[in-house]
């Protein structure tokens, strides 16, 4: 019966107004749920990114509600297409954000839900800015095959408790990931997972972050006086 009713959950449409423009996002809210994770997908991806789709539907099985959003608008989409020329403007993902986090403190649906972002490649860093920008929204970070040594100098101001988690195989990213950490002064861990490389495509890597990513969120979406001893 349980697992029935955290399958009801349905995907509902949100439109975050940008200018005259707006952000196109799937919302999915379990009947439980004791928190939402806000997923950034990494260059050239979108909200329909199979791999943050999987992980969003594993979140939702643990009673956490998911919103994954494409963070250019369609215009900005088709032109990004040919140059490539928004995906690595890290400061203006970082910006859309906030200002998604934002939104989701104000909405009804979500205004007393704990937030956590999910950020993948790229998307990873302009997490970790968003976290910096926001201290007191959000609750968690988690980082799957991020790049969060370009977030720069606001790794220093993250607050929030992230896990980056990296392919064993990746190697290039597990570098930047370790010299990122010795930037950031709160609470970092890394997490390798064996045998998978940069995209996790490999059986069974997938489902790891999945699992590591739901038992982060779901420490640190408790209150602090349920996590202390």
């Amino acid at each position: 019966m349980d697992r029935d009713k955290k399958l009801s959950a349905t995907t509902t449409p949100v439109q975050i107004p940008v200018g005259d423009q707006s952000l196109q996002g799937d919302f999915r809210l379990p009947a439980e749920a004791h928190g939402i994770v806000l997923f950034a997908h990494g260059s050239g991806s979108s909200r329909r990114s199979p791999r943050n789709q999987y992980v969003a539907r594993a979140l939702e099985q643990r009673d956490l509600a998911t919103l994954l959003i494409d963070l250019l608008t369609e215009p900005e989409e088709a032109v990004d297409v040919y140059t490539a020329r928004y995906r690595f403007d890290l400061g203006m993902l970082a910006r859309r954000l906030v200002m998604i986090v934002d939104w989701l403190r104000e909405w009804k649906e979500t205004a007393s839900l704990p937030i956590g972002l999910f950020g993948a490649s790229t998307g990873g860093g302009a997490a970790l800015m968003a976290a910096a920008d926001r201290p007191h929204a959000i609750a968690a970070v988690v980082s799957r095959g991020g790049r969060p040594d370009l977030a720069g100098a606001a790794l220093s101001r993250v607050t929030a408790p992230t896990l980056l988690i990296v392919g064993g195989l990746d190697t290039p990213v597990i570098q930047m990931n370790r010299d990122a950490m010795r930037e950031m002064r709160g609470d970092v861990t890394l997490e390798i997972v064996p045998g998978a490389t940069h995209l996790f495509e490999e059986p069974g890597t997938l489902e790891r972050v999945a699992d590591l990513a739901g038992d982060f969120f779901a420490r640190y979406f408790q209150p602090a006086a349920s996590r202390r001893g």
